[in-house]
């Protein structure tokens, strides 16, 4: 169980109370805790089904069943490989096998240093530039395993500029 801060909670409980009375309030209330704290709490769940007179087994369900949503704090970047039928027909499924062995994580997993965040993703409209990945919020097509390389040697020292 992760545990938060009290600036946090008091986020969380802020998101649900301007939203838990709209209809289909779960999903917008998920989003704006992810967006605020960079994932879903254990505390966060507990709250929002309280507010919403769901379970705690349903919450879970709904965060589980989606795949953008994460319940542990991301690292400090987070990489998203694109999966989708175009990119995998320009080398998605090597890059991957690369970014797996290269990071020592599987999807959904962060490095030990807390640096990056691998995550799958199912498109990222970049079909032309395949394949695409997304560092943080910028994308990035026709990626390589060299430029990955590049890319992570970058995002070490905080420069990202991959060509």
């Amino acid at each position: 169980m992760t545990e938060i801060d009290q600036a946090s909670q008091a986020k969380v409980e802020q998101i649900i109370s301007a939203l838990k009375h709209k209809p289909g309030a779960l999903l917008p209330i998920l989003h704006g805790v992810q967006d605020s704290l960079g994932y879903i709490p254990d505390t966060a769940i507990s709250a929002i089904a309280s507010a919403l007179n769901q379970s705690r087994a349903e919450i879970h369900g709904v965060i589980s069943f989606y795949h953008q949503f994460r319940t542990n704090p991301p690292g400090k970047h987070v990489i998203q490989i694109c999966r989708a039928e175009a990119c995998q027909s320009m080398g998605a499924r090597e890059l991957e096998a690369h970014v797996k062995q290269t990071l020592g994580v599987d999807f959904h997993q962060t490095t030990a240093d807390r640096e990056i965040t691998l995550e799958a993703v199912y498109c990222l409209g970049n079909c032309a530039c395949s394949p695409s990945v997304r560092v943080d919020d910028q994308i990035l097509g026709r990626m390589t395993t060299d430029k990955f390389d590049q890319l992570t040697t970058q995002l070490k020292s905080q420069v990202l500029e991959v060509q």
